[in-house]
């Protein structure tokens, strides 16, 4: 049974949550409070957060922060006021999967649950047998482990979320492909949904940070304006 944490003081909502989730077989613990949630967070591990912005003593913000520096895999999906595009950029860029925006549906809010929590469970490191060959990427210096989930760049440690995780590993799989947004939600969020193209923009951006080169080579990951992404080589394109 996953256990997930709702942190929502609106009551109404968290009831809503809760009975939903609950009927979905899964585990609840509910907190108004959002001190009292970021003390327990620190301390409990859960499969799931789902975790508002607005929050009495300490904002989800915050929250998302200490949590994803405790966790780098644990899921969370933020719930956003129609009007806090900033704050949802903001808390992607801190590390949350995915938001949904207030008012939403419990269908679509059970679907992205579902769909990060099986893209959790997918992505989780297994033990395997000495014999089995894991499947690694090597790309200018650039070096993806499937099986440990370790990233290397020109010799160091690359620390990335599970989701940022995926999203390089998939692009780099398919390197050279142009991939739209919606594309790459589908294949590594799980589902396609107009509106969300914030969710896929700043993981990008998150990724290029975190992979940008002291020798000052090209991006690995390229824009394709009207399109989408795409992974390249930058020895390559330095060559062509």
């Amino acid at each position: 049974m996953n256990h997930i944490a709702i942190v929502e003081d609106d009551a109404s909502i968290a009831e809503m949550l809760s009975f939903h989730m609950t009927s979905q077989g899964y585990q609840i613990t509910h907190f108004a409070d959002g001190e009292e949630a970021r003390k327990n967070l620190m301390e409990t591990d859960y499969d799931l957060v789902l975790l508002d912005i607005m929050l009495p003593n300490c904002n989800g913000l915050d929250i998302c922060k200490a949590l994803r520096q405790r966790s780098p895999t644990v899921p969370i999906l933020m719930l956003t006021s129609l009007d806090g595009e900033a704050d949802r950029v903001i808390g992607l860029e801190l590390g949350a999967d995915d938001y949904l925006t207030k008012p939403f549906s419990m269908r679509e809010c059970t679907a992205r649950v579902k769909a990060l929590l099986r893209r959790s469970q997918l992505s989780a490191p297994v033990e395997v047998a000495a014999a089995e060959v894991q499947e690694k990427l090597d790309i200018a210096e650039l070096s993806l482990d499937a099986g440990s989930r370790v990233v290397t760049l020109d010799g160091r440690a690359v620390e990335l979320t599970a989701r940022e995780f995926d999203l390089l590993f998939y692009l780099v799989q398919h390197h050279g492909r142009v991939y739209s947004r919606s594309q790459l939600l589908d294949a590594v969020w799980g589902y396609s949904h107009d509106g969300y193209e914030h969710t896929i923009n700043t993981h990008i951006n998150r990724l290029r940070n975190k992979l940008k080169r002291s020798n000052g080579e090209a991006e690995f990951i390229q824009t394709v304006w009207g399109v989408g992404y795409k992974f390249v080589n930058p020895e390559q394109a330095a060559d062509s």
